[in-house]
């Protein structure tokens, strides 16, 4: 069975095609300067429709996450993460943790991780993976 995959939307378009670029892009909103995830346009916070799109540096720490020891039959058999990490220019994001054990152990809340990303035909997705790894 083929992963349940997001689609991509007018709004949601410029994070889509940075992803298959290779690159994390978020909004920032040009009167407050809040950066924010997910996609939208107007800011969050102070409701200006003023935003610009930039290439985030791909940094986060670990903030949350779970282990899944019964994936759905398109994400495979083995347990996997599900994860929420805080990008270094603040917004929070849910993603996998890949790369290392999908343990307790390997999992530590606040390790540094980096953004990486794989392709699934006309989707990319970004996941994240110890910074030491």
């Amino acid at each position: 069975m083929d992963r349940a995959l997001p689609q991509p939307t007018p709004e949601t378009q410029h994070f889509w095609d940075g992803c298959k670029a290779g690159e994390l892009r978020l909004q920032r909103c040009t009167a407050c300067k809040e950066s924010y995830f997910p996609p939208r346009p107007f800011c969050p916070g102070c409701g200006c429709r003023s935003v610009e799109i930039y290439t985030a540096s791909g940094k986060a720490i670990l903030y949350s996450y779970v282990i899944n020891h019964r994936p759905r039959p398109d994400m495979g058999t083995e347990p996997h993460s599900i994860a929420v990490v805080e990008l270094a220019e603040g917004p929070r994001m849910m993603t996998n943790i890949v790369g290392c054990p999908q343990t307790p152990e390997a999992l530590q809340l606040d390790m540094p991780l980096l953004v990486t990303f794989e392709s699934f035909g006309a989707i990319t997705l970004p996941f994240f993976t110890p910074a030491g790894a």
